[in-house]
């Protein structure tokens, strides 16, 4: 099955957080949180605005992107779980020298 967001929206599938702290302290699966990168899997066409104008997203497929603790919506597509968020919510795009650490 292949699926195409609409509009502004963008399919993110989650990029899971390291089981362990700094320090070497493991995490168990029971206190982790939900993580906020992602990797795009697809993209919609884009929004548009008022005189129907077709503005283009600037995030692309396979863009690791970071996105609100709250943002989008969670679906199961071909038994994988992913997110559909829209652009707006997307906070950046992560390039792979960036290093992002969560505040303690």
């Amino acid at each position: 099955m292949t699926f195409r967001p609409l509009h502004d929206r963008v399919v993110v599938r989650r990029i899971e957080a390291d089981e362990k702290t700094a320090s070497g302290i493991i995490i168990p699966d029971t206190a982790k949180e939900k993580p906020s990168q992602g990797e795009v899997i697809a993209v919609g066409p884009g929004g548009r605005d008022e005189s129907g104008k077709l503005i283009p997203i600037d995030i692309k497929t396979g863009d690791r992107v970071l996105f609100g603790k709250w943002s989008g919506t969670e679906v199961k597509i071909d038994g994988e779980d992913l997110l559909i968020i829209k652009e707006s919510d997307i906070l950046g795009v992560i390039d792979e020298t960036t290093k992002i650490r969560k505040a303690a």
